[in-house]
């Protein structure tokens, strides 16, 4: 049998390939073509369709990388098919890459209106139906010739990321541009045969099913003749149709198609063609959902749907009525698909609060789902962000990229650091760009780890990462997969449909605590190290912008740069995509971040500056603003005062060569190899560097991962190391001790300084890096003994083993960090900050005085070649801090500290009291603002960030009115807020451990 099986289906793959989908297009006449190719970016459609054209004829190369070409396309549909469906059939050159990844193309009339996209799996426009006859056709197509980036070689490195070094040459080599007549009955004995050819091998085995779906196709070939596909189609399809009407078991497998797609806002393409990325995939599902009255489009990342009204108005007016009848769904209720380990609190809050609010404003739409199909794992706090946005629901796919262990569910209850609980579902079709393949639907219902427990899973259909979206080849395999006896039943269902129908059949599902770590991607923690500083310099400059302006306008009636604020913040959230902010794109989107950056950082400077200036008045003294949340040198936390910074440490020579740093809290020994022999608390008396080690090491591996360059690191890289202790300048200077080292084609300059009563050892770090294919690190040996460390995440901390008792733990050999890595033994622990870097990795061995070492690692930059083939190469500068003798609390401030330093404005006034003060170190304040909607209200966020309970007292320095508990878009939370208790001026509100609260505060 299984040879009778093997023989219909090559036979069924020639049939299909070289005679019945030709027959598709069985009658064709060849369309007049001419071209016109844009002088360098893409121009304004009234541009393209008045330029120039000149004939171009099939064979004809075309398109230099990055190009526009516009395409006039005209002809007359032959008098002889009057009565006949009728489609322009275009091809631009079209190879067989995946749509989004080659050339593409946007058909409009020659008046401007938009018809839809084109590309390789959809090349068809809709003339008649049916026609009648001699009606002119005139099309005008706007043509990227977008390069391929990943060819038949996918991570060889390529100068096609940058326009710069692209070169001219065509990319595409024009295809035919035909009219032809549409025979819907050849089409839909394609679907027929597709269908049961692709089912019958995801049936047991030994089911009678099987092999009766196996004798009918047999069969209908049998009826066809070959050279008369259209006249036999129908008897062909009569012959399947009794297999196609064999209804599904009751116990079949449910999945809730949603036409999807996933279009990365960059990747392997800037920012500017995802604009027309998004254009042409709405294009095509607004003409598939007037084609196909059951099918449902969901869309996330409100970004996309605010570039298409701003720059596509004619599509966005189509796409506002196909939402309206509730078939264009919003989804997700971000700005973007962002990255979700490394945005800081705010960011990854401001995400949703940006996200819902667009969609809000827009449509009255408030999404219940987060919509995260290709994020690289998930953080643990993000489950109280998507709770206090909100929503209730969790999308993702990506984890089935795992490559150690195997995620043991797909719909649960994830349960976040405060211990919120979302609804997560994570699709077992493993893809969010489903064909509706019979392979991808039987893979979903073998691979459903609820079985027995729950009967649906949701499969996001359609071509994405380069869009292209949902076709109707896809729409009709689900037709007849409705109720059909198959692996699965198929309906196509919006987000929110699939979620109420999953949790009311699982209301109790298993739950995962903690992060859902993605073992896969982990050098996305460190690659293009420019463009994760710009993005954590950016969180924190938004900090002091909204907490300045706020205190401004409340005390000095400061002007409150609301629309200002809400394009910055919008501007970084963009840049928090899961491509960009993760360092996996090619060259033109990263060094177009850069520059986006330092515009972002210029203008915030700017707002910080003025509104620091209306507090500060005009004057000569000095006036120290502290914006990090916990008071620093006597000022207190959001507040100004005129009290100095303390004086730097002046360097000792040290015995043997070296310096010594002591302030009479710890003593740093530095050797004379500019390494940190010593780290010594004076009031406990303990060290915190390991016996005969060395912290401050810049240590470097071999990098060459087996796929994925930018997005992969190995666990082999561990294999080879090379400490780089060769010194060629050691200094005392009067900041503190200058370290000069060279390696390669590198060069690494050093700064170690200690302040006047600090805990923290400050290490500035400037690399000039030229190395290929390398990966940094620093290193910091400490003797902790410590079966798990604290890693900063939003709105708290959570831990990670530093054993590897099991294959979950070796797994997760680089993970993400924000500002701390502490380590703690009962009565002292040891911290690490950075002010710019996310990867690190922490390890333990045991000495041979039997103690244990415990290394913390920070990781400073890589060298891959792939997408971008200069990642990295030149300057950089970190700042790192070793805290001795440190607790939690002193973790969290210290790395507040080393993010936010405090800045000095020349003014009249000697004290400017913050705007809010709050009276425990464990709760964190991280956003102090102006109310979006124009109130004036004062907003308040804050967190438990210790890990306990505690009973926050805040104060107002303002005559307070009212009090709200609102979510995050700041709307009034009716039921289940924190009770806010005013007392004698005081605001308290009892908190869990991390829980997230934001109050309103109306003024009086």
């Amino acid at each position: 049998m299984h040879d009778d099986r093997a023989l219909v289906e090559a036979r069924l793959a020639r049939v299909l390939e070289e005679r019945i989908r030709p027959a598709v297009y069985a009658e064709t006449v060849p369309l007049d073509v001419a071209i016109w190719t844009a002088p360098g970016e893409p121009v304004p459609v009234a541009e393209g369709l008045a330029a120039p054209y000149e004939p171009i004829t099939p064979n004809t190369p075309w398109g230099p990388p990055w190009g526009t070409s516009w395409f006039k396309v005209t002809g007359t549909v032959p008098a002889a098919w009057a009565g006949r469906t009728v489609e322009a059939v275009l091809d631009l050159g079209f190879s067989r890459h995946t749509p989004g990844f080659q050339c593409e193309g946007l058909v409009h009339t020659p008046e401007g209106t938009p018809l839809k996209g084109i590309h390789p799996r959809n090349r068809y426009v809709r003339v008649g139906d049916p026609a009648r006859g001699g009606e002119e056709i005139d099309f005008r197509v706007e043509a990227a010739s977008n390069p391929l980036i990943q060819g038949d070689r996918p991570f060889e490195p390529t100068d096609m990321g940058d326009p710069a070094t692209a070169g001219s040459a065509p990319q595409y080599v024009l295809g035919r541009m035909d009219l032809a007549v549409f025979d819907d009955n050849v089409f839909q004995l394609v679907i027929d045969l597709e269908v049961l050819g692709e089912m019958m091998p995801e049936l047991p085995a030994d089911s009678a099913r099987r092999w009766e779906v196996l004798r009918t196709i047999d069969r209908a070939l049998d009826a066809l003749d070959l050279q008369d596909i259209a006249g036999t189609a129908a008897a062909a399809r009569a012959l399947l149709a009794p297999a196609l009407a064999v209804p599904a078991q009751a116990s079949a497998h449910r999945i809730s198609a949603v036409g999807h797609a996933h279009i990365d806002s960059a990747w392997l393409w800037p920012l500017r063609e995802t604009v027309r990325k998004v254009a042409r995939t709405s294009s095509n599902m607004v003409s598939l959902l007037e084609e196909a009255p059951e099918f449902v489009f969901a869309m996330s990342q409100a970004q996309q749907w605010a570039w298409l009204k701003e720059h596509r108005p004619e599509v966005w007016g189509k796409v506002v009525e196909a939402v309206a009848d509730g078939r264009f769904v919003p989804a997700g209720g971000m700005w973007v698909e962002s990255d979700t380990n490394m945005p800081g609190s705010e960011a990854m809050a401001r995400q949703f609060v940006h996200g819902k609010r667009f969609f809000l404003d827009e449509f009255g739409v408030d999404n219940d789902e987060a919509w995260l199909p290709d994020t690289f794992g998930f953080a643990a706090g993000l489950p109280q962000i998507i709770k206090a946005a909100g929503s209730k629901y969790l999308l993702t796919q990506k984890i089935s990229w795992s490559k150690v262990n195997n995620f043991p569910h797909h719909t649960f209850r994830w349960e976040g650091i405060d211990g919120t609980r979302i609804f997560t579902h994570f699709p077992p079709v493993d893809s969010y760009n489903c064909e509706m393949l019979g392979s991808q639907l039987g893979h979903a219902a073998r691979n459903f780890k609820e079985k027995g427990r729950a009967t649906r899973s949701l499969a996001p259909t359609g071509f994405g990462d380069g869009g292209g979206g949902t076709t109707r080849e896809m729409v009709a395999k689900a037709a007849r997969l409705k109720n059909t006896e198959g692996p699965a039943r198929v309906d196509w269902e919006t987000p929110s449909a699939f979620f109420a129908k999953a949790e009311a059949e699982y209301p109790e599902p298993p739950v995962w605590v903690g992060e859902l770590y993605l073992e896969l991607h982990r050098a996305t923690l460190t690659s293009q190290a420019k463009t994760k500083q710009g993005n954590r310099r950016g969180e924190h400059l938004l900090r002091e912008a909204e907490l300045w302006s706020a205190t401004a306008a409340v005390r000095a009636g400061f002007p409150y740069p609301y629309d200002r604020l809400d394009r910055l913040w919008k501007t970084l959230l963009l840049h928090q995509f899961h491509d960009i902010l993760p360092g996996s794109s090619i060259a033109w989107v990263h060094r177009e971040a850069e520059r986006t950056y330092a515009e972002l950082a210029g203008e915030l400077r700017e707002i910080i500056g003025a509104a620091q200036q209306a507090l500060a008045g005009e004057g000569d003294t000095e006036v120290r603003f502290n914006s990090a949340p916990h008071a620093d040198a006597g000022i207190a936390a959001g507040a100004a005062g005129t009290a100095p910074a303390p004086a730097v440490v002046a360097p000792v020579a040290r015995t043997g060569g070296g310096f010594v740093l002591d302030n009479g809290v710890v003593r740093i020994e530095i050797d004379a190899r500019g390494l940190v022999v010593s780290a010594l608390r004076h009031d406990s008396g303990r060290e915190a560097v390991a016996p005969g080690q060395a912290a401050n090491l810049l240590q470097l591996h071999t990098d060459f991962p087996n796929q994925w360059d930018a997005w992969d690191v190995d666990s082999f890289y561990r294999n080879t190391v090379t400490d780089l202790t060769d010194v060629e300048e050691l200094s005392a200077a009067p900041e503190g001790v200058r370290i000069v080292r060279a390696f390669g084609d590198s060069r690494v300059v050093q700064t170690l300084s200690l302040a006047e009563g600090a805990a923290r050892l400050d290490i500035d770090t400037e690399v000039d890096w030229h190395e290929t294919e390398k990966f940094l690190k620093l290193a910091f040996p400490l003797d902790v003994h410590a079966e798990r460390y604290a890693s900063e995440t939003q709105f708290g901390h959570f831990y990670r083993p530093t054993h590897t008792n099991t294959t979950w733990e070796t797994a997760k050999f680089e993970a993400c960090n924000h500002r701390f890595v502490h380590l703690g033994e009962p009565g002292f622990g040891v911290a690490v900050v950075n002010d710019s870097t996310y990867g690190h990795d922490v390890s333990r061995t045991v000495r041979a005085d039997g103690g244990t070492t415990t290394t913390v690692r920070a990781s400073l930059l890589r060298a891959p070649r792939f997408p971008d083939p200069e990642t990295d190469q030149g300057m950089h500068r970190f700042r790192h801090g070793l805290v001795a003798g440190a607790t939690i609390d002193d973790a969290v401030r210290e790395g507040w500290r080393v993010n936010l330093p405090r800045r000095v404005v020349r003014g009249a006034a000697a004290e400017i009291a913050p705007l809010v003060t709050v009276g425990q170190d464990s709760v964190v304040v991280t956003a102090v603002k102006l109310a979006d909607d124009g109130s004036g209200d004062v907003v308040v966020r804050f967190h438990e960030a210790r890990g306990g309970r505690v009973v926050a007292s805040l104060r107002p320095g303002f005559e307070v009115a009212e009090v709200l508990v609102t979510d995050l878009l700041e709307r009034d939370l009716s039921e289940g807020a924190a009770e806010v208790v005013a007392v004698e001026g005081e605001l308290r509100v009892a908190l869990r451990p991390f829980q997230l609260v934001t109050l309103r505060l109306r003024r009086g």
